[in-house]
């Protein structure tokens, strides 16, 4: 279990906190409120723990006291089962947070392998997460879209806005692939193709900081998504990082809106760069980790055939397809979810 005097630390943490909010004094007020905001529930946890381990002391005591034994010994056992529910909980507070939890995401999402029918089963992953964003109250705003000529997609950039966005959708990184006979397919044989999805948490200004030497932007004509909406002044902004050769494109109406959205994108790629290498250092001795946005990972595959959805990493098959291509996502997320957690808690253990 956690040791005690770790425990202290933390509660002795957030008294400080505490009174330095009401103090006015001790640093940045929002900095101070952030920080004693996420401290709060891991220090009701450790206020639970601590009654029941005096409950529980109490209890033994009463043993020894003829007239209170009777007593204890109807207690003792359920304050003993509700030991370990206790201590797990207060482990499950002290794990490391990811700090880009609750931020906003960028999606990208890609055709893969499979021509035609990839690009199709992109746009079906589009949908698939707009009715989930919607399902759950958030913001979806497609910000770069290409269309095929059949309806699919060659590309989209969608921007996603709400509570906990990235700590729900970071699980989707990697490869989707399709087991099902393509509607151009009139043999009617099953074809396997993919889509790649790239969950990226919306950077923020403090994160990066892009000097105006190290960017080339050209402005140009705008097509439109799919020939639509087609632009006939040059307001379609592209914006070139060069050093590390990342390019961005945004072709809304406005040229001063696809230059703020395009530095968004910009700086979110260069943000998930970042900490894509800082997780690859911290997980180069590990043989997996759930949720590490390896973006060539198969990570899930629909078998529409079978009405099946596998997703590989947690050996999980759900057979109600049309419910999760509808966006019923949170019962794989919330699976996911509960596998990253107790990885992290055997680490804990280990440590």
């Amino acid at each position: 279990m956690v040791p005690l005097d770790r425990l202290e630390q933390i509660s002795q943490r957030f008294q400080f906190l505490e009174a330095s909010m009401a103090s006015g004094e001790g640093g940045d007020i929002a900095t101070l409120a952030k920080e004693y905001s996420d401290l709060r529930p891991v220090v009701e946890q450790i206020s639970a723990y601590r009654q029941l381990l005096s409950d529980i002391a109490e209890a033994e005591a009463m043993l020894d006291d003829p007239e209170m034994k009777e007593l204890a010994e109807d207690e003792l056992p359920e304050l003993r089962r509700q030991l370990p529910v206790v201590e797990k909980a207060l482990q499950l507070s002290l794990l490391p947070k990811d700090a880009a939890d609750g931020r906003a995401a960028m999606i990208e999402i890609r055709p893969g392998t499979g021509g035609d029918e990839a690009a199709l089963f992109a746009g079906d992953l589009l949908r698939m997460y707009q009715r989930y964003c919607e399902g759950r109250g958030w913001g979806f705003d497609i910000i770069e879209e290409q269309i095929t000529e059949l309806g699919g997609i060659k590309e989209v950039v969608v921007h996603v806005t709400g509570r906990d966005v990235f700590a729900r959708l970071k699980y989707e990184s990697g490869v989707h692939r399709v087991q099902r006979v393509p509607e151009t397919e009139s043999g009617g044989r099953v074809h396997t193709s993919a889509a790649t999805v790239a969950v990226l948490p919306e950077a923020e200004d403090v994160d990066i900081t892009i000097e105006a030497k190290d960017i080339r932007i050209d402005t140009m004509r705008a097509s439109g998504a799919g020939g639509q909406h087609v632009n006939t002044t040059d307001s379609a902004v592209r914006i070139i990082h060069i050093p590390s050769g990342i390019m961005v494109t945004s072709a809304e109406k406005s040229q001063h809106r696809n230059r703020e959205i395009a530095m968004t994108v910009l700086k979110t790629r260069l943000y998930d760069a970042e900490r894509q290498r800082m997780d690859k250092e911290r997980s180069d001795n590990r043989k997996s980790q759930v949720g590490s946005g390896d973006r060539s990972e198969r990570i899930r595959t629909y078998n529409f055939p079978q009405g099946r959805m596998s997703d590989h990493r947690i050996n999980l098959t759900l057979y109600k397809l049309d419910q999760i291509m509808g966006g019923d996502l949170d019962e794989i997320i919330d699976a996911l979810a509960a596998d990253a957690q107790a990885t992290q808690l055997a680490e804990m253990d280990e440590q």
